[in-house]
């Protein structure tokens, strides 16, 4: 018997109802089925959990959904080295490794063994806002920008304990080569095989001459603070986390942690990246 994670896009309907099958399957083959509370509604009560208890003991987690079922899992997952196994209701589904009709054999496959696993890099966020610090894991990337449409902020950047210099932005984005196709992405940073480990500092609407990406090494210590009054708002995988201000920090690093992502067969980056941005046609 295994025990199998199930988060689910509420906002599909045909994820729903594709849940509820998976989970009386899963269940009738002998497995124990577990949903986080939020989606309590798809399955028995015995495999409803509390966020902090969803890792505990799980053997494969399956997202339906798109790509942000996924960031859901990793958030769930905590950096636990548990495997992910996403099935595509979205639409881009860059992250997502198999269609609907094909879930159930994927699944049976990746509960027997019969499968690969991609590791993905997650950036390690440590906040600290008036003097109290939290952590937080990224798979895509963390993000700290202006509270205001109609004013840019000011952030100081330092590399590994060295002032860099201050950016006059909307914001700046810290990504993870998976993060590159994200938000960095929309920002025209590079677009980074999702297998390396690097970390990716972009930033929005720059307002100054120096507006390129930086591409730095897994192993930089990035440091980043307001530099002046406006504040600013600090996110972690589209989850809104903090307003800081002066005196408050960002730090970014490569975590140690890794996102654990099924794949039954090669994923090539070209012929993903390929299929997923249309370019098979060009």
């Amino acid at each position: 018997m295994s025990v199998v994670g199930l988060i689910v896009h509420l906002g599909r309907d045909q994820a729903a109802v594709h849940a509820r099958a998976l989970a009386e399957w899963l269940i009738s083959e002998g497995h124990e089925v577990r949903v986080p509370l939020d989606t309590a509604a798809l399955a028995l009560d015995p495999q409803v959990v509390a966020a902090t208890q969803f890792a505990d003991g799980v053997d494969l987690v399956v997202t339906l959904g798109g790509d942000g079922s996924i960031l859901r899992a990793v958030e769930l997952l905590a950096g636990e080295a548990i495997p992910i196994l996403g099935v595509n209701h979205g639409r881009l589904g860059y992250l997502t490794e198999v269609a609907p009709h094909d879930a159930q054999g994927a699944i049976a496959r990746a509960l027997a063994g019969d499968h690969d696993i991609e590791e993905r890099m997650l950036v390690r966020t440590t906040l600290t806002v008036a003097a109290q610090t939290s952590t937080h894991l990224a798979l895509n990337e963390a993000v700290i920008e202006r509270t205001s449409e109609a004013n840019t902020v000011r952030l100081a950047v330092w590399i590994d304990g060295e002032f860099f210099t201050t950016y006059a932005a909307d914001g700046l984005i810290v990504a993870s080569p998976t993060g590159s196709t994200a938000y960095a992405f929309s920002a025209r940073g590079p677009i980074i095989d999702a297998t390396l480990r690097a970390l990716l500092l972009t930033p929005v609407a720059p307002h100054m001459p120096f507006d390129r990406a930086l591409v730095l090494s897994a192993e930089t210590r990035l440091r980043l603070s307001i530099d002046g009054h406006r504040l600013a708002a600090v996110s972690v995988d589209g989850r809104r986390l903090a307003v800081v201000g002066d005196g408050d920090s960002i730090e970014c690093t490569a975590a140690d942690q890794s996102a654990r992502l099924v794949t039954l067969g090669p994923r090539r980056f070209q012929r993903v990246l390929k299929a997923k941005f249309g370019l098979n046609d060009r």
